[in-house]
């Protein structure tokens, strides 16, 4: 019997709304027979500015119990997804500083040829979203890596409108459309990265 693909989910997110997709990813992944490491990303900014907004604040607690990712997290793993928050049509910094840290492997040739894929939110439905997931990918071309995006390959995909990967905005509770189009994502990226680690093992074998 051959061994569950190996998947790290990991994100950065102030106000929770990236952990709420985060976490539908993770449990996705899992109900699709990977073994999943759900991840954050550790916090930069000072407390001041994380204690001047209940909701950041009321993350952070929230978030607490989730292990800060590390490279290791990125080693093991055969499938990875980063999650972020739009910072001007950008990756969050605390995400980058973490890639920032993939030097290693990277040099290494440790992250080439692993599956990766992504996902955002913004506060606006024009707020950024698909030009992060876009800033994102960047870093997995570099990485020698696998773009696992979500395309329209299903009506569930095709319902949440973006071809690059689930996002979210408004920063109202995020509904059952996004939460189905995450699920088909992590199902996508799962079955993926099955049938690269199948065929790599039929070629070694």
């Amino acid at each position: 019997m051959s061994e569950p693909v190996k998947v790290t989910v990991a994100f950065y997110s102030a106000t929770g709304n990236v952990t709420g997709l985060a976490r539908a990813i993770a449990a996705a992944a899992e109900k699709a027979g990977a073994e999943v490491r759900l991840r954050r990303v550790a916090e930069l900014a000072p407390q001041a500015a994380i204690d001047s907004n209940p909701a950041w604040a009321e993350n952070v607690k929230n978030i607490a119990d989730i292990a800060e990712v590390t490279p290791d997290d990125v080693d093991w793993a055969d499938a990875v997804f980063l999650g972020s928050p739009t910072r001007f049509g950008n990756v969050a910094s605390q995400l980058k500083q973490f890639i920032d840290t993939l030097g290693g492997l990277w040099f290494q040739g440790k992250l080439a040829g692993k599956v990766y894929s992504g996902f955002a939110a913004a506060s606006g439905k024009h707020g950024g979203n698909e030009s992060t997931l876009l800033a994102l990918y960047n870093s997995f071309h570099h990485f020698g890596g696998i773009v696992v995006a979500p395309g329209y390959s299903n009506e569930v995909l095709f319902a949440n409108a973006s071809p690059y990967g689930v996002s979210h905005f408004n920063g109202a509770d995020i509904d059952d459309t996004t939460l189905a189009a995450a699920a088909a994502q992590a199902e996508r990226v799962v079955e993926t990265a099955a049938a690269l680690k199948a065929g790599r093992a039929a070629l070694a074998s």
